[in-house]
């Protein structure tokens, strides 16, 4: 799991916080609560994943447990590319 989140928090500060080098942002913290992620961001991030680590995600996934923060979103990929394995 661990493996994931170096790149899930590059990607999201690439790509969703932008010029916010001053905001810390832990593992844990929501993208919803911290304005991180929009509905469209959320789609966004989906694509990356799909793309990035060759992982369907379902519509009925596509939940804050799943994707509402690095810890959430490395756990997710863990446990679909371990169902892939």
């Amino acid at each position: 799991m661990n493996a994931f989140k170096g790149d899930l928090r590059r990607y999201v500060e690439e790509n969703f916080l932008l010029g916010a080098g001053d905001r810390a942002l832990s593992d844990a913290d929501s993208f919803l609560e911290h304005h991180v992620l929009d509905s469209t961001g959320f789609l966004e991030l989906v694509g990356h994943l799909e793309e990035r680590y060759g992982v369907k995600v379902a519509d009925d996934e596509m939940t804050p447990e799943n994707l509402d923060s690095i810890d959430a979103v490395a756990a997710f990929l863990a446990r679909k590319r371990g169902a892939v394995a």
